[in-house]
């Protein structure tokens, strides 16, 4: 025993395949990874189940060991002095130790972090985030992607033999570099992605196809799908019959309001309803004209979500608003989710919003103005997106729209965008000021709307988002620097212990944004309609409608979804 206190922990005998793998590791890489995978662990928008959070810690630690090898080989490349020998697998012990005391404390914090989040959006705090699971799972994303690293590091020296038998040494070895990475992007675009994005495009149309047998055809031939109307039943697809069957009715709305009431209008068609976009388009503008939509006093321009949803909070609110006196229309033009439909067919969504608007906006045109609705616009989420890339000003300046909603705008939407970057110094990115408010305002779950000295104009627009939506403050460039919304002031919702690192900021948000609609109805990706309530009433300005019925609209609404 004696002996062995006074041996140098380098003279310490070792298992070979121990001190193999020890040596097979960076330890800058190690170090690196270690402290990215800790803060991978810290909370960011939305609360994360410990499945997920193990797969963003185990890319975090699998990008900073990647950091980690890249300084170790740039250190090597300046020629400067290196611990090499016993005393550098000692250093690689030490460090192992050092980094499994550093990965166990974070791991023990975890759930502390995530009840950050939870407690901000009213729910239960978690007693465990499972950290020995976390840690495990975590561990075997890292060693699947080291593993894959290698497999790529075995590729490029093969063909780097195999090309040096035509080429010089740099030239083989930048041919290699090219024909391996070839050749992993083909495995993965052409069989991993597209093998995915098969079995998603024909779960997601069969469930497009799938008939609720609760929800019947209507049988009032004001409907779309009904036997009068200009579409079938099963063309509507599975959104379309939900959102032409739900949704209050006259009586309902007669009710609230204690007097009479219309049935509000409804038009969807499907995607299998017409072959083109226009074709689509046309169609829908022909059933809203059967319907008599243009002989109510508000019409309105719907652009659902990918998988052509429409949000019932969104629609339901403004229907009793209006006390029924309203029409709307929506085309689908996709059956996938957003982000599918976003990533794989992104112009089916512009192009479907851009012939709605124009066929709908054209012979609105075209109606005496004393005698014509009023026209809205409405989006969420993609549907926002494509909302806003459906106006170009310049062509509707002369006869404009009133006004529009547009919810949940996603990251890339460029009209948002622009307004957001040219916001009033001083506001935050995450409910800003735009000019004299005049025209654009911006909310969130607290009513923003009513701006000291602003007064509307002839336009309304109202973006409702949420400082916690990631599909809306997802920030790419997060790669490397802080996004604006993170620095103070800070939304409400938003968890006092989020903090900005360097990559690892970003896989957090592209978890969330996956995540954005599993959190509470008033948070992240999920819109409440006492903020739809509160935003209709800019828009809309509705007659007869008092400040009392909107709060009795959201204590009647608040508890449907």
């Amino acid at each position: 025993m004696d002996h062995l206190q006074q041996t140098p922990l380098s003279r310490l005998p070792m298992p070979r395949f121990l001190s193999t793998l020890l040596a097979s590791f960076s330890t800058t890489g190690l170090i690196v990874g270690v402290f990215f995978f800790a803060m991978s662990l810290t909370p960011s928008l939305i609360p994360r189940p410990y499945v997920v959070q193990a797969v963003i810690s185990g890319l975090s630690l699998s990008a900073g060991y990647a950091i980690g090898v890249l300084l170790r080989w740039l250190w090597s490349l300046l020629d400067l002095p290196e611990i090499r020998g016993r005393t550098g697998l000692t250093v690689k012990v030490l460090a192992a130790l050092g980094c499994t005391a550093v990965a166990l404390a974070f791991l023990w914090r975890t759930a502390y972090w995530q009840n950050t989040v939870r407690q901000i959006m009213g729910l239960d705090p978690v007693e465990s985030a499972e950290p020995f699971k976390l840690g495990l799972i975590a561990a075997l994303v890292f060693v699947a992607i080291v593993l894959i690293a290698r497999l790529f590091r075995l590729t490029f020296r093969f063909l780097t033999r195999r090309f040096e038998h035509v080429l010089t040494r740099p030239l083989a070895k930048v041919a290699a570099v090219v024909a391996a990475v070839a050749l992993f992007w083909s495995a993965v675009d052409g069989v991993i992605f597209r093998f995915a994005l098969h079995a998603a495009d024909s779960s997601f149309q069969r469930l497009d196809a799938l008939i609720d047998p609760d929800v019947a055809p209507p049988t009032d031939p004001l409907k779309t799908g009904s036997s009068a109307s200009l579409m079938t039943w099963d063309e509507l697809g599975r959104q379309g019959r939900q959102f032409i069957a739900s949704g209050p009715t006259a009586k309902d709305i007669g009710g609230f309001f204690g007097g009479e009431a219309q049935e509000p209008l409804r038009v969807y068609a499907g995607l299998n309803s017409a072959e083109t976009a226009k074709e689509r388009a046309k169609l829908a503008l022909e059933e809203l004209k059967r319907v008599g939509g243009f002989e109510r006093s508000n019409l309105l321009i719907v652009v659902p979500t990918g998988t052509g949803w429409i949000d019932p909070p969104g629609l339901d609110s403004l229907e009793y608003l209006l006390k029924g006196d309203v029409a709307s229309v929506a085309v689908q033009y996709s059956y996938l989710t957003s982000w599918l439909s976003l990533l794989v067919e992104p112009e089916y969504g512009a192009e479907t919003a851009d012939a709605l608007f124009d066929a709908v906006y054209g012979y609105w045109t075209t109606l005496p103005k004393d005698r014509r609705p009023k026209l809205y616009l409405y989006g969420l989420s993609l549907g926002s997106m494509n909302s806003q890339g459906s106006v170009d000003p310049f062509d509707i300046i002369s006869d404009p729209f009133q006004g529009a909603l547009w919810v949940g705008s996603p990251f890339p939407t460029k009209t948002w965008l622009q307004i957001t970057r040219n916001r009033n110094p001083g506001s935050p990115e995450w409910r800003p000021l735009y000019r004299d408010g005049s025209v654009i305002r911006f909310t969130n779950q607290e009513n923003a709307l009513n701006i000291p000295g602003a007064t509307w104009g002839n336009v309304r627009i109202v973006y409702l988002q949420y400082a916690s939506d990631p599909i809306t403050f997802f920030d790419p460039y997060s790669f490397y620097r802080e996004p604006d919304w993170m620095k103070a002031p800070r939304g409400a919702d938003v968890s006092p212990a989020l903090r900005w690192f360097p990559v690892v900021t970003m896989f957090q948000l592209l978890a969330d944004m996956a995540l954005a609609t599993t959190s509470p109805i008033g948070y992240g990706h999920v819109y409440a309609p006492e903020h739809y309530i509160d935003a209709w009433m800019q828009v809309m300005a509705p007659a007869d409608v008092s400040e009392a019925d909107a709060e009795r609209l959201k204590a009647l609404l608040k508890g449907r979804y």
